[in-house]
């Protein structure tokens, strides 16, 4: 049996090869990202005479495209937090030396001292979920960038308008600032104007509402200056093309879990986005034993201290990835609100007197348990069975 450490960068790969025994048959070698580099390990891998277990770090986007030709070459492969790697490493030596090729060696190493669990044969579906989820956050951040940009172009140019809509970028505000802009054109608007507007907001916004939007707009302490105009026009223009690229990627995101139709979603509270996040973050859920694994893996469990006759529990640790966590706090909320066990939970935890963000981390870390057991044994959410 062949233990296969492959330390992932950017530009090419570092491998190393022990066996059963310990012994290094393959001391630690460079090969490109490229095709004629991966070609060289699959001679390498190939020219080994018994089982292989491969393993690699979690390394982000970097590692995809070898994980793509291992799996699509037949090979099996295993992926680990770099967090158990540096530990391991620190674990062998007290030198402060950091190279790849030692990396490499490590990992092989580590490989050696956990069971062998390979990535699912499914890992692209994951994959995608997870680079769309992410993409859909940095372009969500942008937006909101946006809207920051809007709320200093209006301090200067009709200070009013904001705090009149309660401090919100409602639908209907947005379309008056892109329509209208200028406090003198909003100053200006008429009855047909206002009709638009009715429409847009189902009724809410009114005719008094207008009437003192106007009036706001004719007594405006803002500086109305071409500049700032086109600057405001810009950022809607972005705001909007951002908003549209949203919309697009949550609809792909959107068929791409309903393919899957995983049981998380019988969650009530739990959408596609969200269970989306969920399933990428974590990938195949079989590959941890219970759920404590899942609390780790998420960052989501406390600190632990012990030495001597004291002990004491930390706050979350917060390892892992941060999309997951923020992901399981906002589906407490929601599954809260939805669903009426998850709610007497809450209730519970609050009533012994602890603060809501404390209560709603009990919450996501029993969600979390809940999600685990539909996940593995493919079971539909039934309330009465949940504890």
């Amino acid at each position: 049996m062949y233990f296969v450490g492959i330390d992932i960068s950017k530009f090419k790969h570092d491998c190393a090869i022990v066996d059963e025994f310990g012994d290094v048959i393959t001391p630690s070698w460079s090969f490109q990202n490229d095709r004629e580099g991966f070609s060289l390990l699959k001679e390498l891998l190939d020219a080994l005479d018994g089982e292989k277990k491969i393993g690699l770090e979690a390394t982000g986007h970097y590692g995809q495209n070898l994980k793509l030709f291992l799996e699509n070459n037949d090979f099996s492969f295993m992926e680990f937090n770099p967090l158990l790697i540096n530990r391991f490493v620190h674990s062998k030596s007290l030198r402060k030396t950091k190279t790849d090729s030692i990396d490499a060696l490590m990992i092989a190493q580590y490989l050696m001292t956990v069971e062998y669990k390979p990535y699912p044969p499914s890992f692209y579906t994951f994959e995608k979920l997870k680079s769309l989820t992410r993409f859909r956050d940095s372009l969500i951040r942008q937006r909101s960038r946006q809207l920051v940009e809007l709320t200093n172009i209006l301090d200067k140019v009709f200070p009013e308008f904001k705090p009149f809509f309660k401090g919100r970028f409602s639908a209907t505000a947005l379309y008056i600032l892109s329509h209208y802009a200028s406090p003198e054109k909003i100053s200006n608007m008429n009855s047909k104007s206002y009709e638009p507007l009715r429409r847009l907001s189902r009724g809410r916004f009114s005719m008094v509402d207008f009437v003192e939007l106007k009036t706001l707009a004719r007594n405006t302490v803002g500086s109305t200056s071409d500049y700032l105009l086109q600057e405001m026009e810009i950022t809607i223009d972005i705001y909007n093309q951002l908003q549209s690229k949203v919309e697009e990627i949550e609809l792909q995101i959107h068929d791409c879990v309903l393919a899957l139709a995983p049981p998380i979603l019988t969650i009530p509270g739990i959408g596609a986005a969200s269970a989306a996040v969920i399933l990428s973050e974590f990938g195949d859920l079989s590959k941890f034993n219970n759920p404590s694994k899942l609390l780790s893996f998420a960052g989501m469990e406390p600190g632990y201290f012990q030495s001597g006759t004291s002990e004491s529990t930390g706050k979350m640790v917060k390892h892992g990835s941060s999309h997951l966590r923020y992901a399981m706090m906002n589906c407490a909320q929601t599954v809260i609100n939805n669903e009426p066990t998850f709610a007497a939970y809450y209730a519970k935890k609050r009533a012994e007197g602890k603060e809501h963000r404390v209560a709603l981390t009990h919450v996501a870390k029993k969600l979390l348990r809940v999600i685990y057991t539909l996940q593995t044994k493919e079971l539909s959410y039934n309330p009465d069975l949940v504890r």
